[in-house]
C-alpha cells in the first residue's frame, strides 16, 4: 500500500471492464436537474449503487424524446450494464434497441398493469384521483390542472386521468376540467395560474402536477391579492421539500423517492446477474394534508 500510495497507482478500468466483462457501471436518464422532483430517489439510487461498488452515469433529456434516445445509446455505448428509465413513454425502437444489446432496464416513477416492462413506483393516475377526491370532498366544483405536456409523459397524462376519475365517480362533467400545460417551473406556474384565475367561471381549486408548479401557484396568489385557501385552493403533488416551506404550506401527494430509489437499483442488481424473477413493484403514494386546500368560497360551487 505503501507503494500504491508513492506511485499513484490507480487501477486500469479499461482492462478491468475487459477481464469481467462488464463496467459496474450503470446509467440513470431522467427528463431534468432544474428542480427537486428527481434529486431524492436519485441519490437513494446512487447510494444502493455505491454500496454494492458501482458507479452511477447520470444524462437529462430536458423532457426531449430525441435526445433521451441519444443519451440512451451514448450510455450503452460506454458500457453501461444496467440502465434506469423514468416512465414508460418511449419509441418501441429504443426497447428493440436495449434487448438486442442485453442491457437490463428498469422504469421508475410509474407502476401500471398493462406495461410488460419491469418497473418500480406508484399508479399516478390512482394517487391524483384520490387527490382530486378529497378537494371534491371540500365542496369544490370549478376546477383546473396545471400540467407539464402530456406528450411523451405518461405520468402527466395519467395525474391528468386521475381527476377526471374523480370528477365522473362524484357526478362532475370531466370535460368542465380546465387544463394548462407548461413546462414544469416555478414562473410557468405562476404564469399559469394567473391565466387561470383570469378565465370564467373561475376556478375554486387548481391542482398542479408538481410541486415546482404548485409553488409558483402560490406565489402568484400572494401577488395577485388572493387568500389560499380562502379564495382558492392549490395542491402540488411530490412532497419535495418546497411543500412545507410554503406559504401556505402545500397538500401533495407523497411519492416514495427513497423506496423507489433503492428498489430500482436492487431490481437492477437482481436483472444484471439474471437472477429471476424481477416483478415490477408498487409502492404507495399517500395524500400530505396541509393548509393550502380548504372548503369551496361560498359553500357548494
Amino acid at each position: 500500500m505503501a507503494a500504491v500510495e508513492a506511485l499513484g497507482y490507480a487501477p486500469n478500468f479499461g482492462a478491468q471492464a475487459l477481464a469481467a466483462k462488464r463496467t459496474n457501471t450503470f446509467g440513470a436518464i431522467i427528463p431534468t436537474m432544474e428542480n427537486a422532483i428527481f434529486a431524492r430517489g436519485l441519490q437513494a439510487f446512487q447510494e444502493e449503487l455505491h454500496r454494492n461498488g458501482v458507479t452511477l452515469l447520470v444524462a437529462s433529456s430536458n423532457y426531449d424524446a430525441d435526445l433521451e434516445e441519444e443519451q440512451i445509446r451514448g450510455l450503452v455505448a460506454r458500457g453501461a450494464d444496467a440502465l434506469l428509465l423514468i416512465g414508460h413513454d418511449r419509441s418501441p425502437r429504443i426497447y428493440d434497441f436495449l434487448d438486442a444489446r442485453q442491457v437490463p432496464y428498469v422504469v421508475a416513477w410509474t407502476y401500471d398493469t398493462n406495461q410488460a416492462r419491469v418497473s418500480i413506483g406508484f399508479d399516478n393516475r390512482k394517487a391524483m384521483a384520490a387527490l382530486a377526491e378529497r378537494v371534491i370532498e371540500n365542496g369544490h366544483r370549478s376546477i383546473a390542472l396545471i400540467t407539464a405536456p402530456r406528450k411523451d409523459n405518461d405520468r402527466a397524462r395519467k395525474r391528468a386521468e386521475g381527476i377526471t376519475d374523480a370528477m365522473a365517480l362524484h357526478g362532475l362533467d370531466p370535460k368542465a376540467l380546465r387544463i394548462l400545460e407548461t413546462p414544469y417551473s416555478i414562473s410557468n406556474g405562476a404564469q399559469a395560474f394567473e391565466a387561470l384565475m383570469q378565465s370564467q367561471p373561475r376556478p375554486t381549486a387548481i391542482l398542479c402536477g408538481n410541486d415546482v408548479l404548485a409553488a409558483g401557484a402560490l406565489v402568484q396568489a400572494r401577488k395577485m391579492g388572493l387568500d389560499v385557501p380562502g379564495d382558492v385552493s392549490i395542491t402540488g403533488f411530490d412532497d419535495i421539500e418546497i411543500a412545507q416551506i410554503v406559504t401556505p404550506a402545500l397538500t401533495t401527494v407523497h411519492v416514495p423517492h427513497n423506496d423507489m430509489g433503492k428498489g430500482a437499483a436492487r431490481l437492477l442488481f437482481a436483472l444484471r446477474n439474471e437472477q429471476t424473477p424481477a416483478a415490477s413493484i408498487e409502492l404507495e403514494a399517500h395524500i400530505v394534508t396541509r393548509a393550502s386546500l380548504g372548503p369551496a368560497p361560498g359553500g357548494d360551487q
